[in-house]
């Protein structure tokens, strides 16, 4: 029996090892087939948007393009809404609802007509005053740029809406006064500008109610004489140069004196600029209303 070589019997036989590797949504996966499904299903709807636009008009273009943007809406002519984007209405504007017995209303509530007749609503009215007040303002900025004697004090007349009508205010300041020092005395310029003042406010038809006003400096010891008295009599002042200018003396609906109880400069009362003069053209809803007095009662006999 031949003998074995050792050399083939030291090499060992080879191992093979097979690797085998599992990958998820292979041939058989189901993830393609939701991707695939989106697409599809987006390109149908692509198909369908371009047959609308192909089949339909714009009338029926707009109806469903509003279907799917419900706050972009453009609502129909008789209704109230807003236009677009930005595009809404303030509450005060007059709507278009198909009010009842006359009446006309805004975007906030229906308001019946006056009993003028006329209806009254607040847009309309609102704007009807600011441009009174503006064209007011314009004639007198005018008037005073126009004279030489003014011309300096345009800085000095304040012309503004008040609750019950359009107030001018004629303010002192530091190089300018209305008024000789403590007294009831116009000076020079002041005349001058309630010159303008008169020319301008003769042709109005308003009431006019005339204020004093002061600041809170104290008066010296010894005086009688107090804030009330001078802004009253300094209002007084004001209406017999305003009928000397030509305001009729019947427009004057009364004169009032204030003193500091309504500064200006609230933080500072001994602001100069207190010292003022208020004219204040009333329109409907401030003209006032002289109480009657009541009837005696009669007694029996």
């Amino acid at each position: 029996m031949a003998e074995a070589d050792p050399k083939k019997l030291a090499i060992p036989a080879p191992i093979i090892v097979k690797k085998v590797t599992i990958v998820e949504g292979g041939h058989h996966g189901g993830a393609w087939k939701v991707a695939y499904a989106d697409f599809v299903t987006a390109m149908m709807a692509f198909f369908l948007l371009l047959w609308l636009l192909g089949a339909t008009e714009e009338k029926q273009r707009k109806g469903i393009a509003d279907y799917f943007a419900p706050t972009l809406v453009k609502l129909r002519e008789e209704s109230a809404g807003s236009d677009g984007l930005l595009g809404g209405e303030s509450i005060t504007d007059v709507d278009n609802y198909p009010n009842r017995q006359g009446q006309t209303g805004t975007r906030s509530m229906t308001i019946p007509r006056g009993a003028e007749g006329g209806p009254r609503e607040a847009g309309r009215g609102e704007a009807s005053e600011i441009d009174r007040l503006k064209a007011l303002r314009e004639k007198i900025e005018d008037k005073i740029a126009k004279s030489r004697q003014t011309s300096h004090l345009a800085r000095q007349v304040r012309v503004m809406r008040a609750p019950e009508g359009i107030r001018i205010d004629l303010m002192d300041d530091a190089d300018f006064s209305m008024f000789e020092l403590g007294t009831t005395i116009l000076t020079k310029e002041a005349r001058a500008l309630l010159s303008i003042m008169a020319e301008t406010l003769k042709d109005e038809s308003a009431p006019l109610i005339l204020r004093g006003h002061t600041d809170s400096l104290p008066w010296r010891g010894g005086v009688t004489a107090n804030n009330w008295s001078l802004s009253t009599g300094r209002a007084e002042a004001t209406r017999q140069a305003l009928v000397l200018g030509g305001v009729p003396m019947k427009r004057i609906s009364r004169i009032e004196g204030v003193a500091e109880t309504e500064p200006l400069v609230a933080d500072n009362p001994a602001d100069p600029r207190n010292r003022r003069i208020s004219l204040l053209l009333l329109d409907g809803r401030g003209v006032p209303r002289l109480e009657r007095p009541a009837p005696a009662a009669k007694t029996p006999r």
